[in-house]
């Protein structure tokens, strides 16, 4: 990359001679250096998960987070810069005001995604200014059906069923192939999430981190919340005892 990027990869408006844009490549770096996020959508809903990292015992669990809420029915997980991650929140929630005080209705997935990826589209364009160091997952559960898209630091969005961002992205991509998602509840994948979670986690790189779980589905009447403790103690749980059983096993096959 430094001989063909050499002066090339100094403005976000510029082209190398094979046709990349070096500041787009080095905001999805940004983004493979976060906490891993994945959105697994089901039969009744969505549940959104990340891996929080804890950088230093003296942090309050409950700040940083990494699951927002954009509108009543609308929720966004992201990996990458935080702050940059928080101006792209402030943008979707005055994209859903300003239609709801326009039309008297909630915002469409749809629209609210097309908005914000052409917004993160637009600070590639510019050498004044540079790509959002983030990827974000943005959740719905609009006429009785679970909506989800992904949109990458270039601007590029997609509709997905399940999906995962951060540094363990690939391998949270394996695991989350293996499931029949169609098939299964949000109470389910909300297990299945925080299995994953703790799967992908690197624990000689980073020993601490904190699991968020979020859900937007019937049980939540179609509102994006938190699970509920006991959904959560239980997801967490069924996980840890997973990570316990699948280490008994290695350590019988030495």
């Amino acid at each position: 990359m430094s001989s063909i990027g050499t002066g090339y990869d100094l403005s976000a408006s510029q082209f190398s001679p094979d046709g990349r844009v070096f500041q787009v490549e080095y905001a999805m770096k940004a983004v493979e250096n976060s906490g891993t996020v994945i959105g697994l959508k089901g039969s009744d809903g969505i549940v959104l998960a990340a891996e929080k990292l804890i950088l230093s015992k003296l942090h309050e669990r409950t700040t940083n987070q990494r699951l927002f809420n954009i509108d009543k029915h609308i929720g966004m997980g992201f990996s990458g810069l935080i702050a940059d991650a928080r101006q792209i929140v402030q943008i979707a929630r005055k994209e859903a005001a300003e239609y709801r005080q326009q039309f008297g209705t909630s915002i469409p997935l749809k629209y609210l995604n097309d908005r914000v990826s052409m917004y993160m589209h637009a600070y590639t364009l510019y050498s004044a200014i540079r790509p959002y160091g983030c990827s974000v997952i943005l959740v719905s559960y609009e006429n009785d059906e679970p909506v989800m898209y992904t949109i990458d630091p270039s601007g590029i969005s997609y509709g997905n069923h399940g999906c995962a961002t951060g540094k363990a992205k690939q391998s949270a991509k394996t695991e989350i192939e293996k499931l029949k998602l169609g098939r299964l509840t949000c109470r389910e994948l909300a297990k299945e999430a925080a299995k994953i979670i703790y799967i992908v986690h690197d624990e000689l790189k980073d020993k601490n981190f904190e699991l968020e779980l979020s859900w937007v589905c019937k049980d939540s009447n179609g509102l994006h919340e938190r699970v509920p403790e006991n959904v959560f103690l239980e997801a967490e749980n069924a996980a840890k005892q997973a990570m316990e059983a699948d280490s008994g096993s290695d350590t019988e096959d030495l």
